[in-house]
């Protein structure tokens, strides 16, 4: 049987959740090695290289250009070149993050679970493969207890639809994993058919959640109106003041959902809202967000909220300091100094001489730091990013801007790591 192996978002950071595919630098039917480089991705901080982990062929591009998924999602698909195109199909299909397939071998899949199903496991349900009235797949339905075997819960119903013995399929999964597409091959393979019901799109984008939304902060009016409506509040965005939702978010829902226009587009009237259609294209255009965008926009709004505000503005005479710059710029060869740079090693002395000050608060302690890690703010073409000078009450102000030298070309050229922008203690910022 031939191997299939997947490349998937990788996990760059402790806080990395997702990311967007910005542009593919391999064609399906390219031969990959391990490490090559195949795509570019960027995160809610930067912009990285996805480097293949397998070596192969690709055969299947599956993720496109301006995509954002989640880690370990499923982004291209790397097989032999005679491995048959329904194999492929079948294996996308069956696909299954491997946290999914973790949770599948502690027996996390609970009834209760499955009714909280998102639109991606409807999309699972609804492309279940019917069994014919009559197949005959000789030996494969023979042989002993199989519920003992590694398989996915897909490839297990499938078995079971078909009269299928797992015992009597390969596997081709992570650790002998067999999967939905080991079933569908060993059906083929005995002279069987599949076949695959179309997906109804229209169905799967009007999903809605029967998550419990007793959590989610909601004006008393929208409240009301969701409760009448039959609207889950996890169908909403929130818009309103505070981050609640408002009337309008669940308005928005619920012509969303079922299919309708909003209450005020009703009552203006097709012709009116095709002309208020024309003046809005003729007055802006809609500009998608990157991720560094939406992170830096979620943090501002968390620390306006938050973050008890105190501003401090003083005047300082620098003559003193712009002479030694200047003089130390002259002597020593290779040295460049800024007034940034002073400000760094500056602010790295104060915090060691008052450590009270270089801490973090999370709701029920305070974090001392030992080490000055200081953030300094880098202006970007999309937004800004905070590389770390780690230590820097330890170095010296040539070290000091030798580092932040490199630092900032690395963080314009988008290739810092995540540990050289994540967890700084303090932030300076002279944009």
């Amino acid at each position: 049987m031939s191997i299939i192996e997947a490349i998937t978002v990788p996990k760059w950071g402790l806080t990395m959740t997702e990311g967007t595919l910005t542009e593919w630098l391999v064609e399906e039917g390219d031969t990959v090695a391990v490490g090559d480089v195949v795509a570019d991705m960027e995160t809610s901080k930067i912009v990285n290289q996805v480097e293949s982990s397998v070596a192969g062929v690709v055969r299947r591009l599956v993720a496109q250009p301006g995509e954002t998924m989640d880690i370990a999602q499923l982004l291209a698909v790397v097989a032999a070149e005679d491995t048959p195109d329904a194999v492929i199909d079948a294996y996308i299909a069956d696909f299954e993050p491997e946290e999914v397939a973790r949770a599948d071998l502690l027996g996390d899949s609970s009834d209760e679970e499955t009714d909280i199903a998102t639109a991606d496991s409807a999309a699972a349900e609804i492309d279940t493969i019917p069994a014919p009235e009559a197949q005959a797949l000789g030996a494969l339905s023979e042989g002993g207890d199989d519920s003992d075997v590694h398989a996915s819960r897909y490839a297990r119903k499938l078995a079971g639809e078909y009269n299928v013995n797992l015992n009597n399929v390969s596997p081709s999964g992570r650790n002998s994993r067999i999967s939905k597409a080991d079933v569908i091959s060993a059906i083929e393979s005995a002279g069987g058919h599949v076949t695959k019901p179309a997906v109804n799109r229209d169905e799967l984008s009007t999903h809605r959640s029967n998550l419990d939304d007793s959590h989610i902060k909601v004006t008393s009016v929208a409240a009301r109106l969701a409760k009448k409506l039959g609207i889950n509040l996890n169908d909403c965005r929130a818009s309103g003041n505070r981050g609640r939702v408002c009337k309008a978010d669940v308005e928005a829902a619920n012509a969303l959902l079922n299919g309708q226009a909003s209450g005020r587009t009703k009552a203006l009237g097709s012709n009116t809202t095709s002309e208020i259609s024309a003046q809005v294209d003729a007055v802006f255009d809609d500009v998608p967000m990157t991720g560094m965008r939406k992170t830096i926009a979620a943090r501002l709004q968390e620390s306006k909220r938050e973050a008890p505000h105190f501003r401090l503005s003083i005047d300082c005479c620098l003559d003193q300091l712009l002479a030694l710059r200047a003089q130390i710029n002259a002597e020593e060869p290779g040295v460049k100094l800024s007034v940034n740079d002073f400000v760094i090693k500056a602010t790295a002395m104060a915090l060691s001489k008052s450590p009270d000050v270089n801490v973090q608060f999370d709701g029920e302690t305070i974090r001392r730091f030992k080490h000055a890690d200081v953030s300094v703010a880098v202006a970007l073409e999309n937004g800004l990013i905070t590389p770390i000078l780690k230590r820097a009450e330890t170095l010296s102000l040539a070290q000091v801007s030798n580092e932040m030298r490199s630092l900032a070309t690395r963080a314009k050229a988008g290739t810092l790591k995540p540990e050289e922008f994540i967890g700084g203690t303090f932030s300076v910022s002279n944009l």
